[in-house]
């Protein structure tokens, strides 16, 4: 079914703010939109307004046709204890719903009434474009095909691994018919395989798709158009191509408004200056005139009044032009991120070691690994979910028991750390109180380190749980300029994480001396970031690859 959404004027506020301001926005048939913009500015409130999920302090959103299917597929996997993956899939692509739909109508219909037969026909409708008459034999298909084991579907969520977890949410996206897709950060914690698959499905669905991505490479691939949300106004700009030619439109748009500024600047400033010089030279002439005249020369009087009345219709005529001139809103400069990593003094030669070290969960086993890290090797480790990539990772730092071989640490090892998960924020305590006990910084000094991460008073006395996923990933990114480091292990650090804020973790890096150790699949930061080693973790078995 072909649909069109159409926004009018959306507002949101949260807590006396204002979140989205007036927003207008028509999602036809067959547009690709991606949504970008700083973190918290309100991209995934915008994709719940559209999902109407939102409540909307004014505005409205209208739907053609009313019956056709919105679907919101949000940022973090919402496992739920006791959940199957089934039941999850169900729920994710909307079918959960329109079974319940289905059979209240059916039971309406039994009963008899009016307009039960329309109710019936509406709900088996949706029932069949959703796709849930072949659901479950698509969903074993699909995730086979992704690599889940065999009886997955019928796993609880909160079983499954991070790498199967991300498989599942990807499942989920794959088997979605809606009308109209709305996708908030689809390709987080995805693995190359499962990064093609999402793109063959944007360019395959027929319907309409918004997303939120800070993926540079994906925008680049799977979008039309961009809508950039502003900070300060909280308003929808439109920019015509994918994320290389909106940063190119981006940038021509700003450096004409700054022409335009100081267009407008330097002829108010030249005007102000015409009329302050007319001003003083007509004092200075009456001066002049009245001391050479004599007194009672009533031609000499009637010269200085001439002057003088040339001299104030000038002045006028010059002001005159001033209040005609069209003001021209000084552009603001953008906030923008300087970050850097505090380093410590070097370690030993020997950073990390693992001697045939193996390790098992359940069904899941790594190695025999031996593997030396050095002082200042630059190490990226890439491979497919559920490889043992993060296992990798915990058993080299000693996080991880073994079940078999050795691990050390090298002395004057100083590690810093982002983890998959941003586990360090994710309990009650506040923000603050999270980086004063890994710091040792005094409140006041860690507020003003959160706000240079833009991170203001609300975020920094919240709970951590609280955050918003690119924020705790912001506070995560603080506490490594807070804390000096020599061995840097970061763990799919752009998950969540706004495209400003990568540019400048991308820069720090360049300029970090130390040892990284570094999971991504971003695939614009693997072309940055500068390595001197490559190993593929895939299967539970570890690869050194040529750089």
């Amino acid at each position: 079914m072909s649909a069109t959404l159409i926004a009018s004027g959306l507002t949101v506020t949260r807590g006396g703010a204002t979140v989205l301001d007036g927003i207008s926005l028509t999602v036809a048939p067959g547009d690709r939109l991606g949504v970008v913009g700083p973190n918290g500015v309100g991209k995934s409130t915008l994709l719940r307004a559209l999902a109407g999920l939102v409540p909307l302090d004014s505005g409205r959103l209208d739907l053609a046709p009313p019956s056709a299917g919105v679907g919101l597929l949000p940022q973090e996997p919402d496992r739920s204890p006791g959940e199957t993956l089934r039941a999850f899939v169900h729920r994710r692509t909307g079918v959960a719903s329109a079974q319940r739909e289905l059979d209240d109508a059916a039971e309406a219909l039994a009963c008899g009434g009016p307009g039960v037969d329309d109710r019936y026909s509406v709900a088996l409708e949706r029932w069949l474009a959703l796709g849930a008459a072949d659901l479950d034999a698509r969903a074993e298909e699909v995730c086979a095909d992704l690599g889940l084991p065999a009886g997955a579907l019928d796993s609880e969520t909160t079983t499954l691994s991070g790498g199967q977890a991300a498989r599942g949410s990807l499942a989920s996206v794959l088997l979605s018919r809606f009308d109209i897709t709305l996708l908030d950060e689809p390709t987080n914690d995805l693995d190359f395989d499962g990064l093609d698959r999402l793109e063959r499905f944007v360019h395959q669905v027929s319907g309409a798709l918004v997303v939120v991505s800070h993926d540079r490479e994906f925008l680049d691939r799977a979008i039309d158009t961009v809508a950039e949300i502003d900070p300060h106004q909280h308003s929808l700009a439109l920019f015509a191509g994918g994320w290389s030619a909106y940063l190119e439109a981006r940038e021509l748009a700003r450096q004409q408004a700054r022409e335009r500024y100081e267009d407008f600047a330097d002829e108010r400033s030249d005007l102000v200056a015409q009329a302050q010089r007319q001003r003083e030279q007509s004092v200075r002439g009456a001066v002049r005139a009245k001391r050479r005249a004599p007194d009672g020369d009533r031609a000499a009087r009637g010269a200085r009044i001439e002057a003088a009345t040339k001299s104030a219709a000038r002045v006028r005529s010059i002001e005159s032009r001033l209040g005609r001139l069209e003001a021209v809103e000084e552009p603001r400069k953008e906030w923008q991120l300087r970050m850097s990593i505090a380093t410590a003094p070097r370690s030993g030669d020997v950073v990390a070691t693992l001697t045939a070290a193996t390790v098992r969960r359940g069904g899941f086993a790594l190695g025999p690994v031996d593997l030396s890290v050095a002082w200042a090797d630059r190490i990226v480790i890439t491979g497919p979910n559920g490889g043992g990539k993060s296992t990798l990772l915990g058993a080299l730092l000693g996080r991880v028991p073994l079940d078999s071989g050795g691990q050390s640490l090298g002395s004057g090892v100083r590690l810093g750390e982002i983890d998959q998960a941003r586990e360090r924020f994710r309990g009650e305590q506040t923000c603050v109180s999270v980086a004063e006990e890994a710091t040792g910084w005094a409140a006041g000094q860690v507020r003003t380190l959160f706000a240079k991460f833009g991170l203001g008073a609300d975020q920094a006395t919240r709970p951590a749980a609280s955050l918003s996923p690119g924020e705790r990933t912001r506070a995560g990114l603080a506490l490594l300029q807070a804390v000096g480091v020599n061995c840097l292990v970061l763990d799919e650090p752009t998950n969540h994480l706004d495209l400003p804020a990568i540019d400048q973790l991308e820069q720090a890096l360049a300029d970090y001396a130390g040892t990284l150790l570094l999971v991504t699949h971003d695939r614009r930061m693997l072309d940055a970031v500068s390595v001197t080693r490559r190993l593929h973790v895939a299967e539970g078995t570890v690869h050194e690859q040529t750089v």
